[in-house]
C-alpha cells in the first residue's frame, strides 16, 4: 500500500501500526468463527497503548492519536488487516462512530461522562437507530421511537433492533422522534441513555454471520424510559442532521477497515498460489489464476482511490463527502467481497474450511452490503442526486445533450 504525500510522522505511525497488527495482534486472533474474549481484548488494548497506536482517530486530549480525517485510511487499513485489529486499537464500530460524533456535538460534561471512558477503552457503546418493520431501517424517516417532554426531562418509548454492540455496552445513543417544543422543530432527537437506566432493556439476540463486533446485534426495548434534559445530544429536533455527521464518516471507516481485511485475504491467496503446484507449475503461473489475481488488484486499488477521495471531501466539504460516502460504500462493500471470494477460489477446498480464515472473512464483510443502509438504497440516492444535479446544470445554462440529431449522413 502506497500513499502519496503522507506526512513523515503519519508514515511512521502507519509503520508502527502495521508492525503491531502483524507481530502482536494476528497471533491473538480467535479461531475462525470465534469471538474475541474480554481478557485478550484488554491485553491487546494495553499493548496498543504502550506501542503508541491506540485510538488513532480520537483527539489527543482524550488519549488518542488525533489523526485528521483525510489520513484515517492508511491507519485503519493496517488495523483491518486483522479482524480484531480495530478492537485492539479502539477504532471499531460502533464505538468509533460514536466517539467521532460525541467529540463534535456533545457538551463538555457529556464528553467527560461518555467520550473520555469510551476513548480510553474502559467502556463500550451502541447506537439505537434501526427498528423492526415498519420502523426505521434504510429509511430513517420511518422512525417510530418517540420521546415526549415531561418535567425536567423526556420519556422515551420504542423498540430498536440490530443495535450493534449493545450486549455489555455502558450506554446507547438513541434516536427518537420528538414534537416541536420550546421553539425547536418537530423531528428527531438524539439522547445518550445509560444502559443501567431501568427504562431500557437489552432483549433477544439476533444471530448473524459476522462475529467481529463485540456485543452482537440484539433488540433493545425502551419502555417509559425517563432521561433528564442533559441527556439530549446536540439540539432537540436536529437528530437527522447529526446522524449525517456520524454516518458519512462511519460508512467510510467500514470501507477502510474491510479493505485492510481484503488485503489480508489477497496475501493469503498470493502465498498459496505461489507455492502450490498444479499441472506442472505454481498456480500463479496459470492464466485463470492470474485473471483472478489481477481482478482483485484492480478492486483493491479502485477501492483505495475512492476512499481517499471521499476522505478528502469529508475534510474540505462535509456535505459533498457525505454524498460521496454512498458511492464509496456501495463500491467497496462489493469489491471487497469479490476480493475475498476470489481468494477462496484460489485456495480451493481449504478456502471454504476453517483451516484458513477466508470463509469467516466472507461472513464478516457480507453484511456490509446491508448495514449502514442497503446498497440498493444508496444506489437510489446516488441516481437521484445524479439526475437532480444534471437537471440543475441544464436549467442553469449548460447545453442539453439528450436530443438525437436527425438527418446526419448515415442515418439519424
Amino acid at each position: 500500500m502506497t500513499t502519496p504525500d503522507l506526512p513523515p510522522e503519519l508514515a511512521e505511525m502507519r509503520e508502527r501500526t502495521r508492525r503491531f497488527i502483524r507481530e502482536v495482534v494476528v497471533d491473538a486472533e480467535p479461531v475462525p468463527g470465534g469471538r474475541l474474549d474480554q481478557a485478550t481484548r484488554d491485553r491487546l488494548q494495553t499493548a496498543a497503548k504502550e506501542a503508541g497506536v491506540f485510538a488513532p482517530l480520537v483527539p489527543e486530549e482524550y488519549g488518542g492519536q488525533g489523526l485528521p480525517i483525510e489520513h484515517w485510511s492508511p491507519i485503519l487499513q493496517e488495523a483491518g488487516y486483522s479482524p480484531i485489529g480495530p478492537v485492539a486499537l479502539n477504532c471499531m464500530a460502533p464505538d468509533e462512530g460514536n466517539m467521532h460524533m460525541l467529540n463534535l456535538i456533545a457538551t463538555e460534561e457529556q464528553k467527560k461522562l461518555y467520550l473520555a471512558p469510551l476513548a480510553a477503552g474502559d467502556v463500550r457503546s451502541c447506537f439505537g437507530m434501526t427498528e423492526p418493520h415498519p420502523g426505521a431501517g434504510s429509511d430513517p424517516a420511518a422512525l417510530r421511537t418517540t420521546a415526549v417532554r415531561t418535567g425536567g426531562g423526556w420519556i422515551i418509548d420504542g423498540h430498536k433492533r440490530f443495535t450493534s454492540g449493545a450486549v455489555g455496552a455502558a450506554f446507547c445513543i438513541v434516536m427518537a422522534r420528538t414534537p416541536a417544543v420550546d421553539g425547536s422543530p418537530e423531528g428527531a432527537t438524539m439522547f445518550v441513555v445509560d444502559l443501567t437506566n431501568p427504562g431500557i432493556r437489552v432483549g433477544e439476540a439476533i444471530h448473524t454471520v459476522d462475529r467481529a463486533i463485540d456485543g452482537g446485534h440484539p433488540h433493545l426495548y425502551l419502555e417509559n424510559c425517563f432521561v433528564p434534559d442533559d441527556a439530549v445530544l446536540g439540539e432537540v429536533g436536529l437528530g437527522f442532521r447529526y446522524a449525517q455527521v456520524r454516518l458519512g464518516p462511519a460508512r467510510l471507516t467500514h470501507c477502510m477497515r474491510w479493505l485492510g481485511l481484503a488485503r489480508r485475504a489477497h496475501d493469503i491467496a498470493l502465498d498459496r498460489a505461489g507455492k502450490r503446484e498444479l499441472f506442472g507449475g505454481p498456480i500463479d503461473s496459470l492464466g485463470l489464476a492470474q485473471h483472478l489475481i489481477a481482478e482483485s488488484v484492480i478492486d483493491i486499488e479502485t477501492s483505495d482511490a475512492i476512499i481517499t477521495k471521499t476522505a478528502a471531501l469529508l475534510h474540505s466539504d462535509p456535505k459533498a463527502g457525505s454524498a460521496m460516502s454512498s458511492v464509496a460504500k456501495v463500491h467497496c462493500s462489493e469489491a471487497i467481497y469479490r476480493v475475498i471470494d476470489r481468494a477462496i477460489q484460489i485456495c480451493g477446498g481449504d478456502g471454504v474450511s476453517d483451516g484458513l480464515p477466508l470463509a469467516q472473512y466472507l461472513n464478516e464483510v457480507r453484511p456490509f452490503r446491508i448495514y449502514d443502509g442497503s446498497n440498493e438504497t444508496h444506489r437510489w440516492v446516488i441516481a437521484r442526486r445524479a439526475s437532480a444535479g444534471r437537471h440543475a446544470a441544464v436549467q442553469a445554462g449548460e447545453r442539453y445533450l439528450g436530443d438525437a440529431v436527425v438527418g446526419r449522413d448515415g442515418g439519424a
